[in-house]
């Protein structure tokens, strides 16, 4: 018994000292789900190794994920400047988040941004043209909330600078060391966005903003994606991939509404193994996010869709499955 602790304990310190030696990028989970759990909405804070600055990925939720995540320590290396007069999370907000990555416009992705607008500071919102063009149209026109960005309807406070994106070319990150390339994905009928980072050492990690597959989608969105990730796969530079699974198998296609299960996901990402070969995706860490929040008195969507992917997992890659407030190292 003692010795099957020990054996254990060495295993996961030694988990521990792989990860913590060949991380390449730094996570925070400020939201992990998708659909009708507001505070707890998609969106992850990302960092390079080489950076003491954040950058989002979609925004759901943003002050309450910050306040969650500060309460499970995933702040705890974070020092608040003696003559800052902020709080933790206040500071996190003003000074440390650096820009947003907008995937797309839906409501679960941009809720915490509008909601915190009014107390954030100056910053840019990168995306795709349509997507900022979404955000200025619908959101900060003087109608849903004011225009805090320098373009659009009405007045414009000038806090956020919209940063149009041209899908699949590298662009800097201000204030950061990375670099960013985007390129459009399909979202039942609509448009969203996969963002590649690229740090200092050319280690990349890729974030999906809601997608179907392309086989119900009727689309060649996902084979572009993956087209675009095979190289870092095959140099060993894809570090990790955040990417959504919102239903259980048993939603028929119809109902998918571009969105992706548990067959689907691994359909898709063998295509990603099928541009470098069997086993070229063994270990990649796979973090899954938008699983939608269920009403039903029945099981936890989330202990399904672990148990699915489990089943289907014939390419040795590891998925994870984030909870508000969890820090990740990829």
């Amino acid at each position: 018994m003692f010795k099957n602790k020990l054996a254990v304990l060495f295993t996961c310190l030694s988990v521990f000292s792989f990860s913590a030696q060949s991380a390449s990028f730094d996570t925070v989970t400020l939201g992990s789900k998708g659909g009708i759990q507001d505070g707890n909405l998609t969106a992850f804070l990302i960092k390079s190794e080489a950076d003491s600055h954040f950058v989002m990925l979609d925004a759901g939720s943003v002050v309450n994920g910050l306040i969650v995540s500060e309460q499970k320590g995933a702040f705890k290396d974070i020092t608040v400047p003696d003559d800052s007069p902020y709080t933790k999370v206040g500071y996190l907000l003003k000074d440390k988040i650096k820009g947003y990555f907008i995937s797309h416009a839906h409501l679960d992705h941009v809720a915490g941004l509008i909601i915190s607008s009014p107390d954030d500071s100056k910053k840019p919102i990168y995306g795709l043209e349509a997507t900022n063009k979404d955000l200025m149209k619908n959101y900060f026109n003087w109608s849903a909330w004011p225009n805090f960005g320098n373009k659009g309807e009405g007045f414009k406070l000038n806090k956020y600078n919209y940063v149009d994106l041209q899908p699949g070319v590298w662009s800097s990150v201000a204030e950061t060391t990375m670099r960013v390339i985007s390129l459009p994905l399909s979202h039942s009928g609509g448009q969203s966005t996969v963002f590649i980072l690229k740090d200092s050492e050319g280690d990349v990690f890729a974030y999906f903003g809601d997608t179907g597959p392309d086989e119900v989608e009727k689309s060649s969105a996902m084979k572009m994606a993956w087209s675009a990730l095979a190289p870092f796969v095959k140099q060993g530079k894809l570090k990790g991939i955040i990417i959504e699974v919102s239903f259980t198998n048993e939603t028929p296609d119809k109902s998918l509404f571009g969105h992706l299960t548990p067959n689907w996901l691994v359909k898709e990402l063998s295509v990603l193994e099928g541009m470098n070969g069997k086993g070229s995706l063994k270990d990649l860490n796979v973090a899954i996010s938008h699983i939608k929040y269920s009403l039903k008195n029945s099981e936890d969507p989330k202990v399904i869709i672990k148990k699915q992917l489990a089943e289907a997992n014939n390419l040795g890659v590891n998925f994870i499955f984030p909870e508000q407030g969890d820090s990740l190292q990829f």
